[in-house]
């Protein structure tokens, strides 16, 4: 295998076995069914649908928050800043949820409304996901079956390694690389209409969609994005390719993806591409914008300081 598919493959496995753990065992929040909400504005992408999918899509609420699983058809949400405020950059939104399900409020829509009230141009990318039980009683069945945390010596010491699953997962992301490289592809189509600057489209992701957005900037051959924001992903070493954009990346301590490593963040350093990193000292994890009384509910603002120094909300002058 390629060296950098395998490291990409041990993020991926990494993002895919915590984001599973964390609702069991930091979650006591109740999962009720939720009708399917309206989404006038979502496009389908024609991506196709999913292998051995028996089940069709369905809605849950979980913490307040909307949450969309077996997913078959990818779509691709625009929220488009005021009538005179757009500025051209332009932001592809990856929720999570452990390509089983999609935290599609907090980490989808809130983030995409928040976006585009800073005049940046932003996208909701829902994914086509993994098979889960039909129903909801089987799917809260499988979410709260007993697991055992991963004991110390299941992480290594070294940074530059990322936690492998004690079991072997589904890690191919085929399905969901087609459907970001479609939704990039459907921005460019559409960029005069939607006021992008093709050459300040960016993604950012949360949990799973931050590893999509990582596996995305590594592997895919039609994406060229301008910038990416892994926010709560697995922090694995990766091969950085030679034209990778720069990266914002947040997390925080009590996270348990972190686990104390760092790699991801060096990888970037050594490669010589500009990156920024904040850790956070509190906040847990799939904190979206942000939980009240938490050091990371600041990262939002970061986020748009850290592009707006680096000329990604500039306004193109005219000629």
């Amino acid at each position: 295998m390629n060296p950098m598919l395998r490291n990409l493959t041990k993020t991926a496995l990494y993002v895919l076995l915590f984001i599973f753990a964390e609702s069991i065992w930091a979650q006591d929040g109740t999962i009720t069914p939720l009708e399917a909400p309206k989404e006038p504005n979502a496009i389908p992408l024609g991506t196709g649908g999913v292998d051995d999918q028996p089940a069709k899509e369905t809605w849950f609420r979980q913490w307040g928050d909307p949450m969309a699983r077996n997913i078959t058809t990818a779509t691709l949400t625009p929220f488009l800043p005021e009538p005179g405020t757009a500025n051209g950059a332009t932001v592809i939104v990856a929720p999570g949820g452990g390509f089983r399900w999609l935290s599609m409020g907090n980490e989808g829509w809130e983030v995409a409304e928040a976006l585009a009230k800073k005049g940046i141009t932003a996208f909701v990318l829902k994914y086509r996901l993994r098979p889960t039980a039909e129903s909801l009683d089987d799917f809260k069945a499988w979410m709260n079956r007993p697991r055992t945390p991963p004991t110390e010596s299941a992480a290594s010491s070294d940074s530059t390694k990322a936690v492998a699953p004690p079991q072997p997962q589904r890690d191919d992301l085929s399905d969901q690389l087609e459907d970001a490289e479609a939704a990039y592809a459907l921005i460019l189509e559409r960029a005069e209409e939607w006021g992008v600057d093709t050459d300040r489209i960016g993604m950012i992701g949360f949990s799973a969609g931050a590893g999509l957005t990582m596996h995305s900037t590594l592997n895919s051959t039609t994406m060229d994005l301008a910038f990416i924001g892994p926010i709560y992903g697995g922090m694995g070493a990766v091969e950085v390719p030679e034209n990778a954009p720069p990266m914002f990346n947040v997390i925080a301590t009590d996270d348990f993806l972190f686990r104390g490593q760092f790699g991801v963040i060096d990888s970037w350093y050594k490669a010589g591409i500009p990156v920024e990193f904040h850790l956070y000292q509190n906040g847990g994890h799939g904190f979206g914008l942000g939980n009240p009384d938490r050091t990371s509910n600041r990262w939002f603002d970061a986020f748009v300081y850290w592009l707006d120094v680096n000329g990604f909300m500039a306004a193109k002058s005219a000629e």
